[in-house]
């Protein structure tokens, strides 16, 4: 199976790796994927891509590359694999880049599924594919459905009409404040079906605010 790879920095867009070539992490407008922390370095971190192999090096930079709460200098990346830089966290994902019939374009490059069953059904860990990147590609794909969270904190549902959230459900919460829950479900599993009927809309908000609220909780503690 052919296997690619993308990077998930929310709220920036998804960037997929090349399966040959190196792309620069930094501050600096000329690098590939551009972070405006301060503690960030112009050219900070560089991942190498070569024969299915990701490996991410520190550019000497100031304040150093960690991943999984590590500092590296170097280190060959793993599905799920956290990579932090400055304060920005980034996810790491492996993909399954065969191209599905009836998937064109970006949308093919999207179908990161882990364990398919078909293109409009698919299910997942969420250690190594979390919760915000299920959302961007979802958004990116433009997908109808549902996406079925299942963690050690409970279960719960999110609804999405062309990749917009519309509605979600958890254990005694519904429509933004379940969804949020469910972003920041930190382990389990994951599962989307599409599905033509919807419930009413309880969300007015994009993906992105969906992310950055969930972000915001996170760094205030607010999430236990």
């Amino acid at each position: 199976m052919a296997r690619s790879a993308m990077l998930f920095a929310p709220p920036r867009p998804p960037l997929t790796l090349p399966d040959e070539g190196t792309i620069v992490i930094g501050r600096s407008r000329d690098v590939d994927l551009r972070l405006t922390d301060s503690d960030t370095s112009r050219r900070h971190a560089e991942i190498v891509c070569a024969e299915g192999r990701w490996v991410v090096h520190d550019l000497s930079s100031t304040n150093g590359t960690w991943v999984n709460g590590r500092r590296v200098a170097e280190r060959v990346l793993r599905a799920g694999d956290r990579i932090q830089i400055g304060s920005q966290e980034i996810a790491f994902c492996e993909v399954d880049a065969d191209k599905a019939p009836g998937l064109q374009g970006d949308e093919a490059q999207t179908r990161f599924i882990v364990r398919s069953t078909t293109p409009q059904s698919f299910r997942g860990d969420l250690a190594e594919i979390p919760t915000f990147a299920v959302l961007q590609i979802l958004e990116m794909g433009r997908k109808t459905g549902v996406l079925r969270i299942d963690s050690e904190d409970g279960r719960g549902r999110l609804w999405l009409r062309r990749g917009d959230p519309v509605h979600a459900e958890t254990k005694g919460l519904v429509g933004f404040d379940a969804a949020v829950a469910l972003v920041n479900a930190q382990t389990g599993t994951f599962g989307f079906e599409a599905e033509a009927d919807l419930p009413e809309a309880t969300i007015q908000a994009t993906v992105t605010q969906l992310l950055l609220e969930a972000s915001r909780q996170l760094d205030e503690g607010l999430v236990g």
